[in-house]
């Protein structure tokens, strides 16, 4: 059965390790990220078990343009007709197909980002986002720019649940973390970034790990406290 994160939010997992998210919009589903080349079969092994079909995903919000975030998204979109958003300071990778050399701050990201396996078929958003923004249509998703694990990062919080989606700004496997600098535009920033983040959100959606609902919500604020001292 598909994973009621919150009211109005589902998660998918698209690998063992990875998510997307489902959030119910005004005409439909918004999805938050898609992952690797083979996430549509999830997505869409979800929305039949839901009922409904490929075209009720209306839209997708692309946290960035990491290829474990947006390499099946081409397929989607043949297979939905959704539109795309991301932030501008994406759009060019996005549509380039791959993160540019100067796009990891390590030397061992900017050498996984010359493999072709990393690479993904060249997209155009279909429209932008910024800092502050509502997604239009999808339901009360507040973006948030975050910036340091990429340069336009988005976290989304659905405002009528307080659910936080947190992209790649925090990972949950087994621990709390940031993840690995090397991986990262520019890790000085990430933690700063972290300030946005509404200290009341009731449930937190992590594209890496497990979600976090209930009391145990209560260790990811002090987290965040701990990070940002």
């Amino acid at each position: 059965m598909p994973d009621q994160l919150a009211p109005g939010v589902i998660r998918i997992p698209t690998t063992r390790r990875d998510n997307a998210f489902l959030v119910d919009g005004d005409d439909g589903f918004t999805l938050v990220d898609v992952g690797w080349a083979n996430a549509p079969d999830a997505i869409l092994d979800t929305l039949a078990e839901l009922g409904r079909k490929p075209s009720d995903i209306r839209r997708v919000v692309l946290t960035h343009a990491h290829p474990d975030h947006v390499q099946g998204a081409a397929k989607l979109r043949e297979l939905t007709g959704a539109q795309f958003f991301i932030h501008h300071a994406e759009q060019a990778w996005l549509q380039n197909g791959r993160v540019p050399a100067d796009g990891r701050s390590g030397a061992l990201g900017r050498v996984l980002d010359r493999l072709p396996k990393l690479h993904w078929h060249p997209l155009t958003a279909d429209a932008t986002l910024t800092d502050g923004d509502l997604v239009p249509a999808g339901g009360g998703l507040r973006v948030l720019h975050t910036p340091g694990h990429s340069p336009g990062h988005l976290v989304l919080v659905h405002e009528p649940s307080g659910t936080l989606l947190t992209g790649d700004a925090v990972f949950h496997r087994g621990d709390l973390a940031l993840g690995p600098a090397a991986l990262a535009a520019d890790p000085q920033l990430r933690a700063g970034s972290l300030a946005k983040i509404p200290r009341d959100v009731r449930a937190v959606g992590f594209a890496h790990g497990s979600a976090l609902t209930g009391h145990r919500v209560d260790s990811f604020h002090g987290w965040l406290e701990t990070v940002g001292s």
